[in-house]
């Protein structure tokens, strides 16, 4: 059952259960990221990360495409330091220790790649492609050249980026940028199938994974140890790890509280 639905102008925010499904939602600019959208998407973000009863969250697009960039277009006001930018979105939603499902269901270019390659578990139509077209505008990026570049191998990501083309579905499943591709009306039932599956799991102990992953990037190993048997003593004392283990003792299925 649907819990909670709150329908902005540019970002739709649908809450069932423990699972937060956030939709860009400009169909006609065929999704253009906006101030009104950076807004309403930082604070679905922001939503997220803080309110414990959202254990996962997925991330889609209105109409025909995921996200076509920037809106080019836009008159922007005087920055008054209260929207993040797209840089700083990336940031914020890498370091929301909790799963995020991208379901792409059509073009994701640009910074739309960015909120893609910032998710854990992505999910493609076979309607949709992956790309950063900047150089064909007479631009260039930052998402591609410092998070595509870094997630396949250099010559790869140049075969893409200097041309400005995007990766076909196919392509983005070779190189292990998505997990799967599936027909398109298939998209959003499989990012709830990863959903369900993740949710099967503690949900404290499932983001603690996350946060030691994300924070280890950028450790040498002795560090990242620590670091990590910090997180994981942290989750030991839950009431979902006394539960995980009683459970398994009792030989029955956990019931997860997320505290």
């Amino acid at each position: 059952m649907i819990a909670d639905v709150s329908a902005p102008e540019a970002v739709l925010f649908e809450l069932d259960g423990h699972v937060a499904t956030i939709t860009l939602n400009r169909p006609e600019k065929m999704n253009a990221l906006n101030r009104a959208m950076r807004k309403e998407l930082q604070e679905a973000f922001v939503r997220v990360k803080y309110d414990p009863e959202i254990w996962i969250a997925i991330l889609t697009g209105a109409g025909r495409a995921f996200c076509s960039g920037k809106d080019l277009l836009e008159k922007l006001p005087e920055d008054d330091g209260t929207v993040m930018s797209n840089d700083e979105l990336y940031v914020f939603q890498r370091h929301i220790y909790k799963p995020f499902i991208v379901a792409i269901n059509g073009p994701c270019l640009a910074q739309g790649g960015g909120f893609t390659l910032s998710s854990d578990i992505r999910i493609m139509s076979e309607r949709a492609t992956l790309g950063w077209p900047q150089v064909r505008r007479g631009i260039s990026s930052v998402s591609g050249p410092t998070m595509f570049a870094c997630e396949v191998p250099l010559p790869v990501a140049m075969k893409y980026l200097l041309r400005g083309v995007p990766m076909t579905p196919q392509e983005a499943l070779e190189h292990h940028v998505v997990h799967e591709v599936v027909p398109h009306d298939e998209l959003m039932p499989t990012a709830r199938r990863w959903a369900t599956e993740i949710m099967e799991a503690a949900p404290l102990a499932v983001q603690a994974i996350k946060e030691s992953a994300v924070r280890a990037q950028m450790l040498p190993l002795e560090e990242r140890l620590t670091m990590a048997r910090g997180v994981a003593d942290r989750v030991l004392q839950s009431a979902d790890s006394k539960e995980g283990i009683l459970a398994f003792k009792e030989k029955r299925a956990p019931v997860w509280t997320g505290r």
